[in-house]
């Protein structure tokens, strides 16, 4: 293993296309790279808990011929029990691997500064990149040509929308985000976003209203209104994102095949009603799948060496 991937940014345009192709036939073959972390262990440091990241990397890792050691919240307090600096250059001596899942982007930044062995970004509240490789390649399996695909995203414009916005970036894919006004994505990570996609022909709009978003979208996406640490602020999002949820009337503004998302877990009957994330439109196991497939051909690429790079 030899670079850390914190971002989608990390990757680059070239990787980013490959790991797509990659992933699908890891999908396709699920016997690719079968011994490609033999006799390697990676650990999972783990500050935020997780069913889909946590399962579907010490799938993907397992499936690779690798182990795990899986630390906990109450395991490693990073800057509480010890700094993040001692925790990555400790590990470091350990194991060929670290997927961090924490609160704080700076503190994935420090364990990457300090860590000898590559580190990936399990989710931080900036970026979600593994979340996002996985979005596009459901997309992809039902639209093959990414270029000129629109995609909608309904809500908080948070890790999950910033980590899409990169990869829309890269790929030529049209991003519809409608926020309310307070809670826009973060302005760098989207201008430099929309910056590549313009160089690619494709265009970002950022909107208000969820009705100008939506309008002849392929793809309709929403996330939880609430992440994990917001529970303070639950009243006042409530409010906040009254009019953003993803329901029949919405959906009806899409393409009529328009491909419903969500990275889960969801918040039925909020931004998402039951019946349209239960619906024919839904992709979102499909994504959750997908998570498995991408998180191996990340592996593939950052530790399987030259084979798979």
């Amino acid at each position: 293993m030899a670079q850390h991937l914190l971002t989608v940014a990390d990757l680059g345009v070239k990787s980013v296309e490959h790991c797509l192709q990659l992933a699908a036939r890891c999908k396709r073959s699920p016997n690719i790279g079968s011994r490609a972390l033999a006799g390697k262990t990676l650990a999972l440091i783990f500050q935020k808990p997780s069913i889909r990241t946590r399962v579907s990397f010490q799938v993907a890792i397992a499936a690779l011929g690798g182990s795990t050691v899986y630390l906990a919240p109450e395991d490693i307090q990073l800057d509480k029990r010890e700094p993040v600096k001692d925790v990555a250059r400790t590990l470091s001596r350990y194991v060929e691997g670290v997927i961090v899942r924490t609160f704080t982007h700076q503190q994935v930044e420090e364990f990457a500064r300090f860590s000898t062995v590559p580190v990936i970004n399990g989710l931080s509240d900036l970026h979600h990149p593994c979340q996002a490789l996985a979005d596009v390649l459901t997309v992809q399996e039902r639209i093959p040509k990414l270029k000129g695909v629109t995609i909608a995203y309904i809500g908080d414009g948070n890790n999950v929308l910033h980590s899409l916005a990169q990869v829309c970036g890269f790929l030529g894919i049209n991003l519809r985000v409608a926020t309310p006004k307070r809670y826009k994505p973060n302005d760098t990570i989207w201008q430099q976003a929309a910056s590549e996609a313009a160089t690619r022909g494709a265009e970002f709009l950022l909107t208000e209203d969820p009705a100008e978003a939506v309008k002849g979208a392929d793809a309709l996406y929403t996330d939880v209104w609430t992440s994990m640490g917001q529970e303070r602020e639950q009243d006042e999002r409530l409010k906040a994102f009254k009019g953003f949820q993803i329901n029949h009337q919405l959906l009806s503004l899409a393409k009529p095949r328009c491909l419903v998302m969500h990275c889960l877990p969801a918040h039925r009957g909020e931004e998402i009603t039951e019946d349209v994330l239960e619906g024919p439109q839904s992709v979102v196991f499909d994504q959750a799948e997908n998570r498995l497939h991408a998180q191996k051909a990340l592996l593939l690429m950052l530790a399987g060496g030259s084979a798979y790079s």
